[in-house]
């Protein structure tokens, strides 16, 4: 990784955050310094143009973003993001997050990430579709069931991956669905995945409260972000017992002390596509809602919410990071100091979203397909053996849980590298 590259990296605070958990985690671990560098940058960084027709006939050019943190361990695989604040450092944390999420539940695979700089609600769907198939076309070069598999991330769906399978179908000569998961059931796409993500963190927040000792039927649950992960944790956490007291996005928050109708939620946001006007409790903010008295806080949205000010006002007893990178680094270490708060860290919480992901992608190769509840059968089962081992690790070492699924990721990345040595 060029020197250059990296230090425009650091412009970006949520790419400094990532690397500042890495530098704790290295330490915490002894990585020798000779593989430190190596594990820690990512290995390619990939921008292009698309410039699409618009349906006025005039053209619009994106710039698009594929970053490939790690190849050693497998092909590279992360999702592919559609929003107008995406920049590289952040496609580049998340890749590197991806690097430790996947390594910590034991898939053969490397992280990556990929953007584009654009509202995707303020294009048609046929200009999305245009923008969706020449991104994929652009990095058709770096692509490939055996070398980087994308799935679908905010902004993104099921329906775009499938124009970006059909791409590269296109471009090979064949039918070929293990290029991108994601996709709809009808293009080779995987029983449980719309909901793995989701499913997982809820499966998770019921598995460690019933290690702290807290029954899910007294349980009160507060949800930052209500698309497909914070909507599909919601309905799960409601059907396990649990209560929904508040769910936001970007339009609006909802606050009920008495519990909110998911199934009531779900159904009006499929029809108006935003939460604003829903009458399923009162409006209050998002950062109301952040500090909610509440058993359960899940921010599903973007990174970075939860910042040094609102960790010392957070009143849950669990923070599960449905998000990738939703607290700050100042604010982790507040969090560290405070009893009261158990975290289920990002890389361990929204692990179902990549694992079932990693089912699709093996269906896919074998032309075999599962049906639902073996998919979350199976993934369940991943998910128990990857909490048993976080805990396990910060059992022993001592370490915060966030610690301990980060030196175990970052660990097995770092020694695959060093098995394989540098190429002459």
């Amino acid at each position: 990784m060029s020197k250059t590259i990296v230090s425009s990296l650091y412009d970006s605070d949520v790419f400094k955050q990532a690397c500042r958990q890495f530098d704790l985690a290295a330490d915490a671990i002894s990585l020798p310094e000779s593989i430190r560098d190596r594990t820690k940058y990512p290995k390619r960084c990939v921008a292009v143009a698309l410039p699409i027709k618009r349906d006025d006939g005039s053209v619009t050019v994106f710039e698009g973003y594929r970053v490939q943190h790690n190849l050693s361990t497998g092909p590279a695989k992360g999702g592919i993001r559609f929003h107008q604040d995406v920049t590289l450092g952040e496609v580049a944390a998340l890749s590197m997050w991806m690097s430790w999420k996947t390594s910590l539940v034991g898939l053969p695979y490397g992280g990556a990430k990929g953007g584009v700089i654009v509202d995707p609600r303020q294009l048609s769907e046929g200009e999305l579709e245009r923008l969706s198939r020449r991104y994929m076309q652009e990095l058709i070069p770096f692509m490939g069931p055996q070398i980087d598999v994308p799935a679908p991330d905010v902004g993104t769906n099921a329906k775009i991956m499938g124009w970006m399978m059909d791409t590269y179908s296109n471009h090979v000569g064949r039918n070929e669905p293990a290029c991108v998961t994601g996709k709809p059931i009808s293009l080779g796409g995987s029983q449980g995945r719309h909901e793995a993500t989701g499913a997982g963190v809820a499966y998770l927040v019921k598995a460690y409260l019933e290690d702290f000792n807290i029954p899910i039927s007294s349980a009160t649950i507060a949800i930052q972000g209500f698309g497909n992960v914070g909507g599909e944790a919601a309905l799960a956490l409601a059907n396990y017992g649990a209560k929904i007291v508040a769910i936001s996005d970007y339009s609006a928050a909802i606050h009920n002390p008495a519990g909110i109708d998911i199934k009531k939620a779900l159904a009006y946001v499929t029809s108006q596509k935003v939460l604003h006007n829903f009458d399923g409790g009162e409006m209050i903010t998002n950062e109301e809602l952040l500090t909610l008295d509440c058993t359960v806080l899940i921010p599903a949205a973007l990174e970075r919410v939860i910042t040094a000010e609102i960790a010392q006002k957070l009143r849950c007893r669990v923070l599960a990071e449905a998000a990738n990178g939703p607290t700050t680094f100042s604010a982790d270490k507040i969090l560290e100091q405070r009893d009261d708060i158990e975290i289920i860290p990002d890389v361990l919480c929204n692990s179902g979203g990549v694992i079932v992901s990693y089912f699709e992608w093996l269906q896919n190769l074998q032309n075999f397909y599962w049906d639902r509840d073996e998919v979350l059968k199976k993934l369940f089962v991943m998910l128990d053996r990857a909490k048993s081992s976080v805990e396990y690790q910060k059992r022993k070492f001592k370490f915060s849980r966030r610690l301990a699924a980060l030196t175990l990721g970052i660990q097995r990345v770092a020694e695959t590298k060093q098995s394989r040595g540098l190429f002459p």
